[in-house]
C-alpha cells in the first residue's frame, strides 16, 4: 500500500481536503483508505447502545456488524497508542491510505495551510512535508497548491507514490 500525509494545525482545512482528496482519488479508479489521528478521547459508540455497555463493561474489543458495515473497536485502557506502521498493518490492502495527521512520523505528507488561524508552517522545519496546500501564496524551495485545487493535489500526490 501507497501511504501519504495531510497535516497541519486546526482548522487548517486538513479534513475538507481529505475528503475531496478521497471523492476526486476514487473517482480516478483507485482505492482509498484514510487514518486519522485524534488528540482527544473520541467513541465511535454512545452511552446505552449495546456495544458502549459492553465496552464499558471491560471488553478488550467489541466488533459490531450489519449488512451496510462493521467496526472493531479496541480499548487501550492505559497502555501506549499504537504506532501509526501498527495501526495501518490492520488495514485491508488498497492503492493508497491517506493519513490524517501523524504530523511527527516520517511517511510523505503535504501541509493544509490557512492563513487565518495565525499558525506557523510546519513544512519551514520538516522536509517529510513535500508540498503545501494554502488560501494564500506562499514562496517556498517546495511547490505550494491552491488549497481548493483538489485536482492538482491529488495528481501530485499520485505521482509521488508511483500511482
Amino acid at each position: 500500500m501507497k501511504i501519504y500525509g495531510i497535516v497541519g494545525y486546526k482548522n487548517a482545512g486538513k479534513t475538507g481536503l481529505m475528503e475531496r482528496l478521497v471523492t476526486e482519488i476514487t473517482g480516478r479508479g483507485f482505492t482509498v483508505s484514510t487514518l486519522k489521528h485524534a488528540h482527544h478521547s473520541f467513541d465511535v459508540d454512545h452511552p446505552g447502545k449495546d456495544s458502549y455497555r459492553h465496552r464499558a463493561a471491560g471488553a478488550h474489543q467489541v466488533l459490531l456488524s450489519s449488512r451496510a458495515r462493521w467496526a472493531l473497536m479496541t480499548e487501550i485502557r492505559g497502555k501506549d497508542e499504537p504506532p501509526l506502521t501498527a495501526l495501518l498493518q490492520r488495514l485491508d490492502p488498497v492503492d493508497l491510505v491517506l493519513v490524517e495527521g501523524y504530523k511527527r512520523d516520517a511517511h510523505p505528507k503535504i501541509e493544509a495551510f490557512r492563513e487565518e488561524p495565525g499558525n506557523p508552517l510546519i513544512a519551514t522545519d520538516d522536509t517529510t512535508i513535500g508540498a503545501v496546500a494554502s488560501d494564500t501564496a506562499l514562496t517556498l524551495d517546495r511547490p505550494v497548491f491552491d488549497l481548493n485545487n483538489t485536482a492538482a493535489i491529488a495528481d501530485f500526490i499520485l505521482t509521488e507514490v508511483g500511482l
